[in-house]
């Protein structure tokens, strides 16, 4: 409980906690922001990360001069693209052991039954849609491994998706972030990130089940 409330206390106060990074360790914050955006989409244990907020945020970081953008946005798309490309591979390679195994008590079958169903709607394109759902994203390369999608198909929409995602959030709060209203309800913003992030899931959820 300690540790959920530490996260959820970490992800709603983004903007300082980011700020106080920057000024504390400098350019290696462009580390700490590539390993936790690889590690949301690369590790299939690690849906809990902050994504679409912590681009936002890092975002309007760049608009005020504490970040670069011309190094967050490649640096935080190829973080994207590897850690999609990683849990690729652990799905095709190791996933039906992972979900036999000890790592089934760390893997929700309900969040790999939501992104196969996801699957089944939109085929290839989850890749790309996928990006813009919480947990949906780090379950989306894992279930593709799994199902031997053909991997050069996988490139081609793990690198347009990685794109999308990054310069979409990370653009906004560069060009938004520090609109004074924004600037001034940062932490309401994110929230409203969080609570938008997961409306498309929900409706795909509610749909499939009407169907069902």
């Amino acid at each position: 409980m300690e540790l959920l409330a530490a996260l959820v206390e970490f992800v709603l106060h983004l903007d300082a906690h980011l700020l106080a990074l920057t000024h504390q360790y400098g350019v290696w914050v462009y580390g700490i922001l590539f390993l936790i955006i690889f590690c949301e989409t690369g590790l299939v244990v690690a849906p809990f990360l902050p994504g679409d907020s912590l681009l936002f945020v890092a975002g309007a970081l760049a608009g005020m001069g504490s970040l670069q953008v011309q190094l967050l946005l490649p640096l935080l798309i190829l973080a994207a693209f590897s850690g999609d490309n990683t849990n690729y591979w652990i799905g095709r390679l190791i996933g039906g052991r992972l979900l036999k195994g000890a790592g089934s008590r760390l893997i929700k079958h309900e969040h790999l039954e939501k992104t196969q169903a996801f699957y089944a709607m939109h085929g290839g394109k989850t890749i790309i849609f996928a990006r813009f759902l919480p947990i949906v994203r780090t379950f989306a390369p894992f279930v593709a491994g799994i199902g031997m999608m053909h991997y050069r198909l996988f490139l081609v929409f793990s690198a347009l998706g990685s794109v999308a995602w990054i310069t979409f959030f990370a653009l906004g709060g560069y060009f938004f972030g520090n609109i004074p209203l924004v600037k001034d309800n940062l932490t309401l913003m994110i929230v409203g990130i969080i609570v938008l992030s997961f409306v498309p899931a929900l409706r795909e959820y509610l749909r499939h089940r009407r169907g069902a």
